[in-house]
């Protein structure tokens, strides 16, 4: 996990979007999302967050595909210390492992 989450970064994630919207309910806290094609808009303490994505290419690797969303964070209103509050909640959530 980072120590810093600046108002506005973009992320990979290793997942398609339907896995997306499968597990941001739980990263964000929210029972019900109300997604509008790519993009959410979320009111937290006293400000925002949006989140826009879009799918990208597959990364091969030798014979394995791995899906890829590209997705967009932008903070309105929220200082550092709220930021990094809801990213680590949001990291944990998002945490895939294998083994």
């Amino acid at each position: 996990m980072q120590a810093h989450y600046p108002a506005r970064f973009e992320r990979e994630m290793g997942c398609t979007e339907a896995e997306w919207l499968m597990w941001l309910p739980a990263a964000v806290g929210r029972e019900a999302l109300q997604p509008e094609g790519g993009c959410l808009s979320l009111k937290l303490d006293q400000g925002t967050l949006r989140l826009n994505w879009r799918t990208g290419e597959p990364r091969r690797i030798a014979g394995i595909t791995l899906p890829r969303l590209h997705v967009e964070f932008a903070f309105e209103g929220l200082d550092d210390t709220q930021r990094l509050h809801f990213m680590r909640r949001f990291d944990l959530y998002m945490q895939r492992g294998g083994g």
